[in-house]
């Protein structure tokens, strides 16, 4: 009998989806810190309600999202979409283009000017050198990727868990201060609604990176599969959210940290040496070739499956290659419109339209099918136990 793989086993279908998740999450969602204090740490005390209400949303999208694929074996975004959107998986593959070339620009904003801070390295030296690491990836396609992106986060966990440390016991006293006087100073609104919906938009428009898991999940073949791994990947998406948040606590009100384009690099300024600093820079360039990879990936699976329910072959190796480093350059081009404003212009517009497309057909739609056919499934194993009896 031959032995099965550790990714064939039980870490493929418990963990590394959501192993997948917080990799391809990591660039667009938290690499900066940016992401977190638009989105929960400008509300100082109270923010941390953002980040609950982040971990429920990432849980359950993530369980009736893996459950609703294993039902109907909808691997790709287009066939899962059209389960529950019908139509609408036109305008999701508009979005999901847009919002992908927006979250690499982000990315490449920020990375290229903090390699060049911390390694000394030219700009173009640095996104020139991630786009062909991303490249590579994309052009040896999935088994790769489940690698590298399963060591990369560990790498990734382990680097800001460095960070939080350092930040955290030079600044503590402050963080403290913080949560006694309740201090939500930095901003005029916060609001419990406010503080919740805010966590809403900013599980919405990370639904971006569910698209980049799919692919994991054909190893699953029970529910219970679905609902661990769900949970799981929950937990690791929004770990790291909360790491930032009580990084960033320590500074709060501060405008130095709080308005920064890279508050994480403000942070770290004041209380690391340049071999930190140094390993910073490299953390950034990990997490834009972790999120690019991913959310490529996805794309090139969508565009694969396309071409075969037309009768045509699914794209070779190079052209896989050619694909990412098109939108590659794109984003890097769009990336010079500046870290700040892509955020505040672009991620709150998305996550609306995430909402739209992804979120309320998931809950609605989804939930009905996921219940109508684990009925049939039952009533099918009923129904043939019934007959073997009877013969």
């Amino acid at each position: 009998m031959e032995k099965k793989s550790f990714f064939e086993g039980n870490f493929g279908k418990y963990l590394l989806p959501g192993v997948v998740l917080q990799s391809v999450l990591i660039g667009g969602g938290y690499a900066t810190g940016r992401e977190i204090v638009e989105y929960g740490a400008k509300f100082g005390a109270m923010g941390w309600l953002a980040g609950i209400g982040t971990f429920i949303g990432f849980a359950l999208v993530a369980i009736l999202s893996f459950e609703l694929i294993r039902l109907y074996k909808a691997y790709d975004y287009k066939s899962f979409i059209k389960e529950i959107a019908g139509p609408l998986w036109v305008v999701f593959d508009i979005v999901y283009i847009l919002f992908m070339i927006v979250i690499i620009a982000v990315m490449a904003s920020a990375t290229g000017s903090i390699v060049e801070q911390t390694l000394g390295l030219n700009y173009w030296v640095g996104v020139v050198g991630i786009i062909v690491v991303v490249g590579i990836l994309n052009f040896y396609g999935e088994h790769l990727i489940e690698r590298f992106e399963t060591y990369g986060t560990i790498a990734l966990y382990a680097g800001y868990i460095i960070f939080a440390v350092l930040v955290i016991s030079a600044n503590y006293d402050n963080m403290g201060t913080v949560f006694a006087t309740r201090d939500t100073s930095f901003v005029s609104d916060a609001s419990i609604p406010t503080i919740i919906w805010t966590g809403i938009l900013y599980c919405a428009y990370n639904l971006v990176v569910v698209p980049a898991s799919f692919f994991t999940l054909k190893r699953q073949t029970k529910r219970k599969e679905t609902v661990i791994s769900g949970l799981i990947a929950g937990i690791l998406m929004t770990i790291p959210w909360f790491l930032t948040y009580f990084a960033v606590m320590c500074y709060y009100p501060d405008e130095a940290v709080l308005g920064a384009s890279v508050p994480w690099l403000a942070m770290m300024q004041g209380v690391a040496g340049p071999m930190v600093i140094s390993l910073f820079g490299i953390v950034m360039g990990w997490t834009l070739i972790e999120t690019s990879t991913g959310i490529i990936h996805a794309l090139i699976e969508r565009v694969n499956n396309g071409l075969s329910e037309i009768g045509k072959k699914r794209m070779t190796r190079p052209q896989q290659a050619v694909v990412t480093f098109v939108v590659l350059i794109g984003a890097m081009v769009f990336s010079k419109i500046g870290i700040i404003d892509l955020i505040a212009k672009f991620y709150n517009a998305l996550a609306y339209a995430f909402i739209a497309i992804y979120l309320l057909p998931l809950l609605t739609v989804g939930v009905y099918k996921i219940i109508k056919k684990s009925k049939e499934e039952t009533a099918k194993t009923t129904n043939a136990g019934t007959k073997a009896i009877v013969d």
